[in-house]
C-alpha cells in the first residue's frame, strides 16, 4: 500500500483538519530523505525546509557530527532510567546548558518537548513558592496570545484561543497582560509606513510595560511569577517586541519579588541571532525552559532550568515531600543527550553565530520586495526568523476573513516552486536552517513570492 493511503488510513495528524486531509483529492508529500537544508519527498521532487521542519532544525539533516554521535551512543546504550540513576552524557549536557546560558548556579531538569519544560517550570514555581513559605503567590502573570504548549499548565499559562478555547473549563486562571506586538498595538499612534517593520516607526509610551507592572502592583503578594516568550511569540504570528521590553519586564519583576520564567523552545539556540534571546537584553530568568533546537532538530530533548533559589526549595528530609514529584519515562534520554552536545558543537566548529549577520543581511535584502505587495501588512525580522503579514488593507490593517485561509493557499501554492513552510493565520514565516547557502535563501525567498503573486495577484 502506498504511504500516503498508509497514512489516510492510520494516522491522525497535530493541528489538522483530518477530513480535508483525508480526502482523496488531497495529496500528502511524504518526507523521505533530508539533507541540509533540503527535505526529497518519496516521489523524488525536492524541497527547501523553509521552516526548519517547525523551527526544530538547526545546522541541516544528516548532519554528519551529529549522526555520528548517535551511532557512537547507540554501540554503548540508547536508554536507561534516570530515577535514582544518571548517565554520562546527560551529566556532561547539563554542564554545557548551564555554560552556555551564563546561568551559574543553576540546575537543570531534563523532559521531552517545549510542553513538558514549560509544564515542569510552572510546577515547579507553584512549589516552591509553597515550600518558601510563600503560599499565597499562586497566580501566573502572561502575555496575550502566548502560547506555551498544549499540556494542561502550559495551555493555561498562553492565552491562544483558536488553538485552546475548547479546554477552557480545564485550565486554571491567570492574569493576562497585553502583548508588546507593535504592528497592531491599539496603543502604538504612528500609521503604517512601507518598507519598515513596526517596531521601528512605533508612537507610544511604552503603555505594555505600564500594563504589566500595573497588573504586578494589583496582584501584589499573590504574583507568583510572569510566564513569556522572550522578543518573539511565535505561535501569535511571530510578533516581535520592541528592543527593551524584556529587560523593563525583568525589572519590573525583580523589584516586586516575582519570578520571570522564559519560554526560549522556540527561541533559542541562536534563532534570534544570539544564543538565547534573554542575553540580548542582558536578563537572567529564574527559570527558562529549552526543547526545539536542542538536538539540531533529531530527537525530542527539553530542558528546563532553574534558579539556586527555586531548587534550593525542594531540598529538605525524606519525610518533609519537599521532593519535586514529577519526570517522564525517557527523562535524560542518552542518545538525545548525545545529539544534543554534538549539535552545540557545531556552535563552536562552524563559527555559527558568528556568521548569522551576514546571513540576516542577505535576508533582509531578499525579503524587501515584498513590500511592493499591496497585501503585505507587516514584515518583521529578528535573526533569522522572518514573518511577512498579510492584509486586505494596507492602511487599516484589516485582516483577511479567518476562513479564507490566505496564508495556508500562499504556502501551498509556494510548494510548487520548491518551498515548504506553514504559516500561522495569514503571516508567512521563513525560519531557514543556518547551513541555508545564499542562493537557497534567495530560493526561498522567491518560492513565497511567487505563491503571494499566485494568490493575490498585484495590481
Amino acid at each position: 500500500m502506498p504511504s500516503a493511503d498508509l497514512d489516510r488510513n492510520y494516522v491522525w495528524h497535530p493541528f489538522t483538519q483530518m477530513r480535508e486531509w483525508n480526502d482523496p483529492s488531497h495529496a500528502p508529500i511524504v518526507i523521505v530523505e533530508g539533507l541540509g537544508a533540503v527535505l526529497k519527498a518519496e516521489d523524488g521532487r525536492e524541497y527547501l525546509d523553509g521552516n526548519s521542519s517547525i523551527w526544530t532544525n538547526l545546522h541541516g539533516h544528516r548532519r554528519p557530527e551529529i549522526d555520528q554521535a548517535i551511532r557512537d551512543q547507540l554501540d554503548r546504550i540508547a536508554h536507561s532510567s534516570f530515577l535514582g540513576l544518571t548517565n554520562d552524557v546527560a551529566a556532561r549536557l547539563a554542564r554545557e546548558l548551564v555554560e552556555i546560558t551564563g546561568l551559574s548556579g543553576d540546575k537543570v531538569f531534563f523532559s521531552d518537548d517545549g510542553a513538558t519544560a514549560m509544564e515542569a517550570a510552572l510546577k515547579m514555581v507553584y512549589q516552591a513558592r509553597i515550600q518558601r513559605g510563600e503560599k499565597e503567590r499562586t497566580v501566573f502573570v502572561s502575555l496575550a496570545n502566548g502560547y506555551h504548549g498544549d499540556t494542561v499548565g502550559a495551555m493555561s499559562a498562553g492565552h491562544s484561543p483558536v488553538f485552546h478555547s475548547a479546554y477552557e473549563p480545564l485550565l486554571f486562571e491567570t492574569r493576562e497582560v497585553m502583548s508588546p506586538a507593535c504592528y497592531r498595538c491599539p496603543h502604538n499612534r504612528a500609521k503604517p509606513v512601507r518598507g519598515t517593520d513596526a517596531r521601528l516607526t512605533r508612537r507610544c509610551g511604552w503603555e505594555c510595560v505600564d500594563e504589566l507592572t500595573t497588573a504586578l502592583d494589583d496582584l501584589g503578594e499573590t504574583a507568583a511569577a510572569l510566564v513569556m516568550e522572550p522578543r518573539v511569540q511565535g505561535a501569535a504570528g511571530m510578533t516581535m517586541h520592541p528592543h527593551g521590553y524584556l529587560e523593563k519586564a525583568a525589572k519590573a519583576c525583580h523589584d516586586r519579588g516575582v519570578w520571570l520564567v522564559l519560554d526560549e523552545v522556540m527561541t533559542g539556540f541562536g534563532r534570534t541571532g544570539a544564543m538565547f534571546a534573554f542575553q540580548k537584553e542582558k536578563v537572567a530568568p529564574d527559570l527558562v525552559a529549552l526543547a526545539k533546537g536542542l538536538t539540531g532538530g533529531y530527537l525530542p530533548v527539553a530542558a528546563t532550568l532553574a534558579s539556586s533559589d527555586i531548587f534550593d526549595a525542594f531540598l529538605g528530609e525524606h519525610g518533609e515531600l519537599k521532593t519535586f514529584f514529577h519526570g517522564h519515562s525517557y527523562t535524560g534520554n542518552a542518545l538525545g543527550c548525545a545529539a544534543a552536545l554534538a549539535n552545540l558543537a557545531i556552535f563552536e566548529t562552524d563559527k555559527t553565530l558568528e556568521s548569522m549577520p551576514a546571513k540576516q543581511r542577505i535576508l533582509a535584502q531578499n525579503l524587501a520586495k515584498f513590500w511592493d505587495h499591496p497585501n503585505v501588512g507587516d514584515i518583521r525580522q529578528e535573526g533569522l526568523i522572518c514573518a511577512i503579514e498579510i492584509v486586505r488593507d494596507f492602511a487599516t490593517r484589516q485582516p483577511f476573513a479567518f476562513t479564507d485561509r490566505i496564508g495556508h493557499r500562499i504556502c501551498e501554492a509556494a510548494r510548487a516552486n520548491g518551498l515548504l513552510t506553514r504559516p500561522i493565520g495569514d503571516v508567512l514565516v521563513l525560519m531557514p536552517p543556518y547551513c541555508t547557502s545564499e542562493h537557497q535563501l534567495a530560493r526561498m525567498v522567491n518560492a513565497l513570492w511567487l505563491g503571494l503573486n499566485e494568490v493575490l495577484p498585484a495590481r
